[in-house]
């Protein structure tokens, strides 16, 4: 297991799908507002009522553990079951032999972790808790955003509720070195972005949302950094 709980341990410390692509508005705006990253607006929405037991539904965060000496394991229960021979199959078999210490059994668990941890933290508009998991133009987006939100003296009130699904949809090396995991979460989340004056202007209080995010993980392989940073979202 010294495979598994190194890669929780990174994504843990890195404090791990978020996105200069998406691009939407925060509250209300005038023709000379930007349009910022909303993470809490993301495709294949469905909305319902809150249940009085979702908040026990929540992904707890694994806690760091003192680093052990690496163990390579004969095989990963989840490549196990990847058809083999297929893009992602490879994907994983070649990003292993860069990396000995890769588990995709435990980056899939390190990322369900870094998920939950990285739409809290912005929803709180914790710049250093973001800073460290994403890359420098991704996390500029969330800055962007941020901004945005304090200037109009907003704030958001958020629960994440359960990751209902986590499915490794890519894996590959780019170029040699430079692994990349591509990640779809479908998460069930509350957010309402409040005004000023308390009002809701965005979102909807008490209402679980089920979101669709799609997230590449990457990480250089000849690093003695184990950390992974978000760098790109759909």
């Amino acid at each position: 297991m010294g495979g598994s709980e190194i890669e929780i341990l990174f994504f843990a410390g890195i404090a791990a799908f978020v996105g200069y692509r998406l691009f939407i508005t925060l509250g209300r705006r005038t023709g000379n507002d930007r349009q910022p990253f909303d993470p809490f607006k993301r495709r294949e929405t469905v909305e319902r009522p809150r249940s009085s037991s979702s908040d026990d539904n929540v992904v707890p965060l694994p806690l760091p553990r003192a680093r052990e000496a690496v163990q390579p394991q004969a095989a990963d229960n989840l490549l196990s079951k990847v058809a083999p021979g297929s893009v992602l199959a490879n994907g994983l078999t070649a990003i292993r032999e860069q990396d000995a210490r890769f588990d995709a059994d435990a980056f899939v668990e390190g990322a369900k972790a870094a998920h939950e941890l990285i739409v809290k933290a912005f929803a709180e508009g914790d710049r250093a808790a973001l800073k460290p998991l994403l890359a420098s133009d991704v996390f500029s987006s969330f800055e962007g955003a941020m901004q945005v939100r304090e200037k109009h003296g907003q704030i958001v009130d958020f629960a994440f509720v359960s990751l209902k699904e986590t499915k490794l949809e890519v894996a590959a090396l780019r170029g040699r070195f430079f692994a990349e995991v591509t990640v779809r979460f479908v998460s069930e989340l509350i957010s309402a972005t409040r005004d000023a004056a308390g009002s809701v202007i965005d979102g909807a209080a008490g209402v679980v949302r089920e979101v669709t995010d799609v997230w590449t993980f990457s990480r250089d392989t000849r690093s003695a950094d184990r950390n992974w940073k978000v760098v790109a979202t759909a």
